[in-house]
């Protein structure tokens, strides 16, 4: 991959991170349920990600990397993106438990797991992770369809 785009792309990636460090500065919740607030947080996973795109954009020399990016990996990176937004959509029409099964399926399948495990691990993973939620955190998620 072509240095000087990378570096393009680093620097793009920093001024948009600076932008959105510049909204979640001002950020002030409706209710306090945390004495620091849901602040600190996005400031500082956003303050890390500047520091590491600032360092790729005016870092010396870089050697040039072969990422080894295939057919076959660009196709499962296209999968794992579809099923990420596919559920990031679906999350509150189907429901978590639905909604946590299904990706959680897809994405087994992409790493090479047989059908019929990666449907049952997903389903128990939707229903355990949906049940730790709202009954051990008491954080609400929503059932859709099946609530």
């Amino acid at each position: 991959m072509n240095t000087k785009l990378e570096r393009y792309f680093s620097g793009l990636l920093f001024l948009a991170t600076l932008f959105l460090l510049y909204v979640a500065w001002g950020y002030t919740a409706p209710i306090a349920y945390d004495p620091l607030g849901p602040r600190p947080y996005p400031l500082l996973v956003l303050g890390l990600m500047a520091a590491c795109t600032l360092f790729l954009t005016i870092r010396p020399k870089a050697e040039e990397i072969d990422l080894g990016y295939t057919p076959s990996l660009l196709k499962k990176l296209a999968i794992c993106l579809a099923a990420l937004l596919g559920y990031a959509v679906l999350f509150e029409i189907l429901g978590f438990p639905v909604a946590t099964a299904v990706m959680a399926a897809v994405i087994g399948k992409l790493f090479g797991g047989k059908t019929l495990p990666c449907v049952i691990s997903g389903v128990v993973m939707g229903v355990l992770l949906y049940l730790l939620f709202d009954q051990a955190f008491d954080v609400p998620l929503p059932l859709g369809s099946i609530g």
